[in-house]
């Protein structure tokens, strides 16, 4: 029964993801100025050392920002993501967010979740401190990327494990992929300039 419970959930969560499409920021589209705040003004907690980074020092770099979870039937994107980081790192910088936001799919602490995606899947892109990623809990980072008025034009929040935001060079958000996108998709490698 607990099979066929799991199984269920499995398929309503990808009924859901693949109602979800890629958003763009319309071309020419500037950001609002509503917002004092920019991406390289944040600063979180790495996984493992706890340690701030500062955003900041990602001034330059196209980023892809996915919220992770090592329960998931998406999880073993880890390792999509972690070859396209190995290949692409130079020019584009992956972080995960670890949340429990969708059933429960990433129930570890920080210390099991840095364990899990180096052995399970050889993690090496940055790797950051378990938060929430959308509701009233949400971190602010994610606040930041899911509200229109403080990035100035995405609404849309996480509705899944491995939804990916991306924001470019500029620190500015310029693009949302669902779950199921990977980075070999041709929108995606459009959007990243690959």
């Amino acid at each position: 029964m607990k099979k066929l419970i799991s199984l269920f959930l499995s398929l309503v969560a990808l009924v859901s993801c693949s109602n979800q499409s890629a958003r763009q920021r319309p071309a020419g589209e500037v950001p609002a100025a509503s917002s004092s705040t920019s991406f390289y003004d944040f600063k979180m907690a790495e996984l493992e050392s706890g340690q701030l980074v500062d955003f900041s020092q990602y001034k330059g770099k196209k980023l892809v920002l996915l919220n992770v979870a090592s329960k998931c039937g998406y999880t073993p994107q880890y390792a999509d993501w972690e070859a396209f980081y190995k290949e692409n790192g130079d020019k584009v910088v992956v972080l995960g967010f670890p949340a429990n936001n969708f059933m429960g799919q990433e129930p570890g602490n920080n210390e099991d979740i840095a364990s899990f995606c180096s052995k399970n899947y050889g993690v090496t892109f940055p790797m950051f401190q378990k938060i929430s990623v959308k509701g009233d809990d949400a971190h602010p980072l994610y606040q930041w990327l899911s509200q229109k008025s403080l990035n100035g034009w995405n609404d849309q929040a996480p509705s899944w494990n491995f939804c990916k935001y991306v924001v470019n060079e500029n620190g500015e958000l310029v693009s949302f992929f669902p779950s199921g996108v990977k980075p070999d998709d041709a929108e995606f490698k459009k959007a990243i300039g690959i």
